[in-house]
């Protein structure tokens, strides 16, 4: 199982507890234990923690992947960007030559 879907089932896993969190409460507030404005309360402050947790996991997680490329040494878009301006540059020079334009 590769890390990617790992983290979709733990955000899947996450939505789910949210829901059966919401039907507890719900029913709760069908029970009487709860008023509507105590369920929607708590709802809401789930709601909000479940949100900045996954923040928080999107964050870490960019920042291992963030470190793992680094480490790998890879080129970022600009090292790619460049590399390609100097080639398109050579192979102009190069049909310049060819056409017996001469070394510029």
């Amino acid at each position: 199982m590769t890390i990617f879907e790992t983290i979709r089932r733990m955000m899947l896993a996450g939505f789910g507890a949210t829901e059966k969190f919401r039907e507890t409460v719900d029913d709760l507030v069908k029970k009487g234990e709860l008023s509507e404005s105590q369920g929607a309360k708590l709802v809401k402050e789930w709601s909000e923690k479940a949100e900045k947790g996954t923040a928080d996991l999107d964050r870490t997680f960019s920042e291992i992947v963030s470190k793992t490329l680094d480490k790998m040494n890879l080129p970022t878009k600009e090292d790619v960007k460049r590399i390609e301006g100097d080639l398109e540059a050579l192979s102009a020079r190069l049909k310049k030559l060819e056409k017996g334009g001469g070394p510029k």
